[in-house]
């Protein structure tokens, strides 16, 4: 949505950018950063307590405030001018560094705070919010964005970050925007040499720690690869980096041993297992069915396979599961006086059809009622069918196409696309298999 912003006001001022377009670009995220998000948040906030009857900014949770551009604050002035500065960088137009030639040029646009109204619904759920997947609008914007003409528009230039370089605007604008923060929550402000030795450890640690961290991760992954992991665990190293001791050590030591899982199983069945085993099946000639895989598992370990899914998965997702074979089972049968035998499965998965069942066994045959309460029971008869067949489908069919069938996202875009790409590179698949 930021860049369809800067596109809309490039488009706008004939494919350019100019001082004056990087201080409206400055001021809508000044208004939206720091003023219609916290408004958007005390109001969800608001909405919870009248729903919910208990207050929400107890303990920790401080209430914010937002900024007000009707009496403008020096705060606020020195944000719009790190900022739209910096945007003039990132366009190559011309910055203007005297401060009252700077709020002269403001002051000309005669720039107005937003009208707020409550819309937006802030997530106030604790814990990790991420988003599962792109919405509708989010897809359609990004066919909006791929159809843009390129050439038409004034080109951006990257800015690598330097704390060193005064006039740069860089550290002045991570100060100022932590301050805008600070000043929601009422928190003190920070010093701009604090920011700037706060910032200036940031780079140096990502450059390191997490550059060899990432490296020896990456090791471990080469040793996968090339199938060390049937030589045992003690191929396979844990690594100790103390950067901040300053001394260079390195420690490189075997893991633990896998935590071994009892069975239950007698010999010559595994009596045990750790996360390091795996079952590998070979299809030669033909892919087996999930009905020939439950056979082989069953047959071979001496279980009653419960579930089968994709390893790891956390969903209640799978491509087999035992309780929906057992709805082959169930039946909904008409009798000739017009009553109806039901199993007492179906009441579980459609309960409200009960009432009609018990309906049809009291009313008399010449009841106009009865075809209402029949017509329920078709229905759900309907439904418990096409179960059955799409079970059957499933289990008749090859393991590959019935994880494709469950696991394959169901909206289309980056998502499917990538679950594609992966899946038709790859000649296995991975499961795990509840027994």
């Amino acid at each position: 949505k930021m860049i369809k912003s800067f596109i809309d006001l490039q488009e706008e001022a004939g494919g350019t950018i100019d001082f004056d377009g990087c201080v409206r670009i400055a001021f809508n995220r000044m208004m939206q950063d720091f003023r219609t998000s916290i408004l958007d948040l005390c109001h969800s906030a608001d909405e919870m307590e009248k729903s919910s009857g208990n207050p929400f900014w107890t303990g920790t949770k401080r209430k914010p405030r937002p900024v007000d551009w009707t009496e403008p604050t020096p705060l606020l002035w020195e944000y719009l001018y790190a900022t739209a500065n910096l945007y003039a960088c990132v366009w190559k137009v011309e910055v203007i560094r005297d401060l009252e030639q700077f709020q002269s040029a403001v002051e000309r646009l005669n720039l107005e705070q937003p009208v707020w109204s409550p819309g937006a619904k802030v997530d106030l759920s604790e814990g990790d919010n991420d988003d599962d997947g792109a919405s509708e609008d989010d897809e359609k914007l990004k066919g909006e964005l791929y159809k843009v003409d390129t050439s038409k528009l004034q080109p951006a230039q990257p800015q690598e970050f330097e704390k060193d370089e005064d006039d740069n605007f860089h550290v002045d604008f991570l100060t100022v925007s932590t301050n805008m923060r600070a000043y929601n929550y009422d928190i003190k402000a920070s010093a701009r040499h604090s920011v700037k030795v706060t910032a200036g450890r940031i780079i140096p640690a990502l450059a390191t720690t997490t550059a060899m961290v990432c490296g020896l991760v990456g090791i471990e992954f080469c040793k996968l690869v090339l199938g060390l992991q049937s030589q045992g665990s003690d191929k396979f190293l844990n690594s100790n980096i103390n950067l901040a001791a300053g001394s260079g050590n390195f420690t490189t030591f075997a893991p633990d041993p896998p935590v071994a899982i009892k069975t239950g199983l007698d010999s010559p069945h595994p009596t045990s297992f750790s996360s390091w085993d795996k079952i590998e099946l070979s299809c030669k000639s033909k892919e087996l069915s999930v009905d020939q895989l439950v056979q082989y598992l069953e047959r071979s370990f001496g279980v009653s396979v419960d579930r089968i899914f994709l390893h790891g998965d956390q969903d209640d997702k799978a491509i087999y599961n035992a309780v929906d074979r057992q709805k082959l089972e169930w039946s909904i049968d008409f009798s000739e006086d017009g009553k109806v035998a039901v199993s007492d499965g179906v009441f579980t998965l459609w309960p409200q059809v009960r009432m009609a069942v018990q309906m049809l066994g009291r009313l008399p045959p010449t009841s106009g009622q009865r075809a209402i309460f029949k017509s329920q029971v078709e229905k759900v008869k309907k439904a418990l069918d096409q179960t059955k067949e799409s079970f059957m489908n499933r289990l008749s069919g090859p393991v590959s196409l019935a994880f494709r069938e469950v696991y394959r996202p169901a909206e289309e875009g980056d998502k499917q696309t990538y679950f594609d790409t992966v899946f038709n590179g790859k000649d296995y698949v991975t499961l795990g298999v509840d027994c």
